[in-house]
């Protein structure tokens, strides 16, 4: 009897053991940076292949580094139907560039390849002719969509690259979603979002924002809880250029000047609904400055802001808008 008890228990413990969640974790290269998905499937089932496909046709549509993309062929005169990723991203980032008074515009991508941070290369001597001529093609508030076609100047650029890496996360979740899928954490180059919970570690997703650091080491400002929402960050303190007076250039391009923006800012983290909308305001704010984020984050109460900044004395600071979480 004591036999068949102990092997009984061994069996309860067994199947004990065998029910303990495990996370599914995918990850690789995509769109010049890489991506990590965790989640639960009760079915235990992979979703690598979907997620590439889901990438290459995401890649197909807005990347400015292939020159085969819709993005790129409209870019070079085109006029053809644009596809529901394209459209989506469109219209998002044209409400948001009405919300921050054209901080986010995707037409700065020529200026943005002159100053060298693009896909295109870079103009050896930038004076101030040569940006006056560029920001002449600026501005999204002349662009549109007329039977899924893209309404635009002939000289004027179009990059989503400030908005579609968080539009790409928010594929990857919808995706898992319609799996029937309820506790994940999708990443891609930093930005997140995150649904239910860890099931692995019982916890909360946890997620950390980075210290600003120009020597490229890793530390965490802080770490927070991420549940049922989106997180993305924008940081001036890894890429950036210096000139040959060891004057550094933050890659946020002002759209109202077509100069690189002179801020305090280091660091944006914005805590959104989804990561395509929370994308687009982390990389507005760090142009914006400040004062006007402070401005905007008052009449938004939704959108969570936080702030790295420098002070008078070289010293970080710190700024949360919003309850964002600690």
């Amino acid at each position: 009897m004591k036999k068949l008890l102990l092997l009984f228990s061994l069996a309860l413990l067994f199947m004990a053991c065998e029910k303990e969640p495990k996370n599914i974790k995918l990850s690789g290269p995509v769109f010049g940076t890489s991506f990590s998905v965790q989640y639960h499937s009760p079915k235990d089932v992979n979703y690598k292949k979907q997620f590439d496909s889901l990438f290459n046709v995401i890649n197909m549509s807005m990347s400015t580094y292939i020159p085969e993309s819709k993005i790129s062929r409209i870019n070079k005169g085109e006029v053809l139907e644009v596809d529901a990723h394209f459209k989506r991203v469109f219209t998002q980032a044209k409400k948001i560039y009405r919300q921050t008074e054209g901080a986010l515009d995707p037409t700065i991508g020529a200026v943005v390849n002159a100053w060298d941070f693009g896909p295109e290369g870079k103009i050896a001597h930038i004076d101030s002719a040569a940006i006056k001529g560029l920001m002449k093609y600026v501005g999204f508030n002349r662009m549109g969509l007329k039977a899924d076609k893209v309404i635009k100047n002939e000289g004027s650029f179009i990059d989503f690259n400030a908005i579609a890496k968080g539009y790409s996360v928010d594929v990857i979740a919808e995706f898992l979603e319609q799996q029937n899928v309820t506790n994940y954490l999708v990443e891609i180059g930093g930005e997140l979002r995150a649904k239910g919970i860890n099931l692995e570690k019982q916890t909360a997703w946890k997620v950390g924002i980075d210290d600003p650091n120009f020597e490229g080491e890793q530390s965490y400002s802080k770490v927070i809880e991420l549940t049922d929402q989106a997180m993305a960050t924008s940081g001036t303190y890894r890429k950036f250029k210096v000139d040959e007076n060891g004057n550094r250039y933050a890659h946020i391009i002002d759209t109202k000047t077509g100069y690189p923006s002179k801020t305090h800012i280091l660091s944006v983290s914005v805590l959104a609904e989804d990561c395509m909308t929370a994308d687009g305001y982390a990389t507005a704010f760090q142009a914006m400055g400040i004062e006007k984020v402070r401005a905007f984050a008052e009449k938004h109460p939704e959108v969570k802001v936080f702030i790295i900044f420098e002070n008078e004395a070289k010293e970080f600071e710190t700024l949360a808008l919003n309850n964002f979480p600690e």
